[in-house]
C-alpha cells in the first residue's frame, strides 16, 4: 500500500478551551460571542458557530491567563473568530461596557483585529474584514 506524502486538512472542525468554571464560560461564549450550545456533559460543553465548534473543558484549579496577553497580544497563542464588519465595529463598545479586557484594534489594511480575554484569561481575537475584501481560500 502506498501512503500519501502528506495529509490535506479540510477545515478546523473544533477547538478546545480549558475553563475553571463551565457555567461562567458557557454564558460568556453564548451571551457575548453568540455561540449556540450543542451538547452539555458534566465536564464539557460543545458550542457551535457557523461551520465550526468550540469545546469548553472543565479544568478545576486552572490558573487564569494574565492580562499581559491582551496588553501585548501579537505572536501569542490564541483563537480567532471572523465576524461581520458591523459586529466588529460594535465589539469594542460591548467589551468596554461589559468590562472585558481587550486591546485597541489593529488595522491590517483589508481587515482589523481586536484581541480580548475570556473570563478564564484565554486570549481570543475578533477579525472583521472590510466589505467585499475577504478572499476565501
Amino acid at each position: 500500500m502506498r501512503y500519501p506524502e502528506r495529509m490535506r486538512v479540510r477545515r478546523l472542525d473544533h477547538f478546545g478551551v480549558d475553563v475553571a468554571d463551565l457555567e461562567r464560560a458557557e454564558r460568556f461564549y453564548t451571551d457575548v460571542l453568540g455561540l449556540q450550545v450543542e451538547m452539555r456533559l458534566p465536564d464539557q460543553v460543545l458550542l457551535r458557530y457557523d461551520d465550526g465548534a468550540c469545546a469548553l473543558f472543565l479544568t478545576p484549579g486552572r490558573t487564569p491567563g494574565s492580562l499581559e496577553q491582551v496588553a501585548h497580544p501579537l505572536g501569542k497563542s490564541h483563537h480567532a473568530f471572523e465576524v461581520s464588519w458591523d459586529d466588529y465595529v460594535t465589539a469594542r463598545a460591548l467589551f468596554t461596557e461589559r468590562g472585558i479586557p481587550h486591546h485597541a484594534p489593529i488595522d491590517w489594511g483589508d481587515h482589523e483585529c481586536l484581541y480580548f480575554l475570556d473570563p478564564d484569561g484565554n486570549l481570543l481575537e475578533l477579525v472583521g474584514y472590510r466589505s467585499g475584501l475577504r478572499a476565501r481560500t
